[in-house]
């Protein structure tokens, strides 16, 4: 049967998702616990490559194996094989045909950022502090410049060769909490490498001063990635919220809330 998981996971200690060679992966973490559990050879589909450092609030994985136990029980039972920092919250059965990555309509994700010239061990390796003063509103302002269908290439890492440096940003919201930490949410059909970090370092620029908001879209009409802000450290960013609008079975999991 074809098995989905939803689950979450702190990436601090893993070297992102995809199996790697240099260091432990949270694809290889939970494919060695289901093989132990259910004695099978099976492999992990997960919905995206986080980058080492990475979190996700919410994070849905594929596999295809027999299983005798239920699925009702089977996150508790995977959680017994896993460390503190992957938790399983969910397993349901679906189509043959599912892939947890190719399936997926959309993703959202979530940067942290708090402006202190004071850490904050509460907040270490969960949101990355920047040292001076921030404009929230500048911020969401230069933020609604990245919505719509877009070449990214000016906020984006060289890594795995793509087709097309286009892609289509549905939403890209800036708010600030009571204790002063600024979340950035991203919300597209798909990310270039680095690019939601880049788009948020951007956002830092424009927050701080650096940059005027409407400069965005002259950065993102040069293509040109020197012309836009830093990428941010891996430690402020979750994959926070998942899309499956044609996969009902995974309703139950509130992937989306």
């Amino acid at each position: 049967m074809n098995i989905a998981l939803s689950l979450c996971y702190v990436g601090t200690e893993y070297h992102g998702w995809q199996v790697q060679k240099n260091g432990a992966s949270v694809q290889e973490t939970i494919t060695h616990a289901v093989n132990k559990l259910l004695g099978c050879d099976t492999y992990l589909s997960g919905v995206g490559r986080t980058d080492a450092g990475v979190h996700a609030r919410r994070y849905v994985a594929n596999f295809k194996a027999d299983c005798r136990i239920p699925l009702d029980r089977l996150p508790l039972a995977l959680g017994a094989q896993l460390p503190e920092d992957i938790a399983i919250r969910g397993a349901v059965q679906v189509p043959d045909h599912f892939d947890a990555r190719f399936d997926c309509t959309k993703k959202e994700y979530a940067y942290y950022v708090y402006p202190s010239k004071m850490r904050d061990p509460f907040l270490s390796d969960r949101a990355y502090r920047y040292s001076y003063p921030l404009d929230p509103a500048r911020m969401q302002e230069g933020a609604q410049f990245f919505v719509g269908k877009h070449d990214f290439n000016a906020v984006r890492s060289v890594g795995t060769p793509v087709k097309s440096t286009v892609r289509t940003i549905f939403w890209c919201e800036v708010d600030q909490n009571a204790d002063g930490l600024i979340r950035i949410r991203v919300c597209g059909d798909g990310f270039l490498y680095n690019m939601v970090r880049a788009i948020a370092g951007t956002l830092v620029y424009v927050g701080s001063g650096k940059l005027a908001p409407a400069a965005v879209a002259d950065i993102l009409e040069s293509r040109d990635r020197e012309q836009a802000g830093p990428t941010l450290p891996a430690c402020g960013l979750f994959m926070n919220r998942l899309w499956y609008e044609h996969t009902p079975e995974l309703d139950p999991f509130r992937l989306s809330e």
